[in-house]
């Protein structure tokens, strides 16, 4: 019995990142929500209170400003779920992106790039990215979220155009997930946490706290809070190739982005009882955006002229047999795999025919396949394989 190691450790990893990832994200949205529903309280010291009912019982929420006249016996932190959900997308974008660079980062049409350039490459644009958002939350700018978010977008954006220039499109999807996943982390790391341990330090010391401190942290923690949907169309993009299969696949990642961005504010403006409806149409105008410019590309950008005589399988054998069986066969030849990734088998006119929708979306309109085009499938190729598919796919 053959065990692929590699495969279950991607899926370990997987794992580890959703699990964790759902218990940050979740912590981010519920701290905001109570947040945002904080009544003057009844009595005491507190800034704010709220009451819930959850799972058959009832919570008496209080909140301190800058922080209780006491100590508390007992204090809950929320800092691991950041970590681990850090450590295991890294680990993720080093075993698929690094190990397999040559496969599923660089592009050699675009820049022939060594692996290790690439992946110095990559790591330079994650800390280059905390770094300039940092510095942006340090200038005078500090005290103006709307300025500090238009920036930062900017920078997003010129950076994903960047990757697009340099990787494949959808490595370079996944490193500006990692530009926005590592600036929350180093949001979490960096200042949130370290805020909290000085005003406890005081505390126990019997100073009074830095206000300043707690509304640093608080600052960072609502950054996170409008970036916690991009950052999860972004891990979740490698399985949708007509996002980041588009000619301009940034200016898609950028309006997805922004459909993000308005969806939390609409649900923060909620928390609060304001007004949603610019929000929402807002929201929906992105999204009705994204899914317009990637329809009329598809359908007006891309070459459709293709045979004009009938195609049957022998005409496009040849190509699968070029293009895609070192990889979607029973035992590939492609050392970078030990089994057909996904499953997928092309090695039969039943197999290539059960999938054909499958290799239109990835090898005709997308073209994300070949991995990186590193066989030199052709234009003509493609078109060939599209008529096939158009007229049935016949035998």
């Amino acid at each position: 019995m053959t065990v692929d190691l590699t495969e279950w450790l991607n899926l370990a990893i997987r794992w580890l990142h959703l699990v964790t990832g759902i218990a940050w994200i979740g912590s981010s949205f519920y701290f905001v929500w109570l947040d945002n529903h904080l009544k003057p309280p009844a009595n005491g010291d507190a800034s704010g209170e709220v009451w819930s009912v959850h799972g058959g019982g009832f919570y008496h929420n209080q909140k301190y400003q800058v922080a209780p006249s006491q100590m508390p016996d007992e204090l809950h932190w929320f800092k691991w779920e950041a970590y681990w959900t850090w450590i295991s997308g890294f680990s993720l974008l080093v075993l698929v992106y690094y190990v397999g660079a040559r496969n599923t980062l660089i592009d050699p049409a675009k820049v022939a790039l060594s692996a290790p350039a690439a992946i110095g490459i990559g790591l330079t644009f994650l800390a280059a990215g905390w770094v300039a958002y940092d510095l942006l939350c340090r200038s005078p700018l500090k005290v103006n979220n709307r300025a500090i978010g238009v920036i930062w977008f900017a920078l997003l954006l010129a950076s994903a155009i960047a990757l697009n220039g340099l990787f494949q499109a959808r490595g370079a999807y996944l490193h500006v997930g990692a530009m926005i996943g590592s600036v929350m982390v180093g949001n979490v790391f960096f200042v949130i946490i370290p805020n909290q341990r000085k005003v406890v330090a005081d505390l126990v010391a019997g100073r009074v706290p830095d206000p300043a401190l707690g509304q640093a942290a608080k600052q960072r923690s609502l950054h996170n809070n409008y970036m916690t949907l991009p950052v999860l169309f972004a891990m979740l993009s490698p399985h949708y190739p007509m996002t980041y299969g588009a000619q301009r696949p940034w200016l898609v990642l950028a309006l997805i982005g922004l459909t993000g961005v308005a969806v939390r504010h609409v649900f923060n403006l909620r928390h609060k009882g304001a007004n949603t409806t610019t929000a929402m149409a807002l929201a929906a105008g992105l999204a009705l955006a994204s899914v317009t410019y990637v329809s009329l590309e598809k359908s007006g950008d891309r070459p459709q002229a293709g045979p004009t005589d009938a195609v049957v399988f022998a005409d496009i054998q040849p190509i699968l047999a070029t293009h895609c069986a070192a990889c979607h066969a029973l035992h590939p030849t492609n050392a970078a795999f030990t089994s057909p990734p996904l499953g997928v088998l092309l090695d039969s006119y039943e197999h290539v025919r059960a999938v054909a929708p499958r290799i239109k979306l990835v090898a005709v309109d997308a073209q994300i396949m070949p991995l990186g085009n590193t066989t030199g499938m052709t234009a003509a190729e493609r078109r060939t394989l599209g008529q096939w598919i158009a007229q049935g796919a016949p035998r």
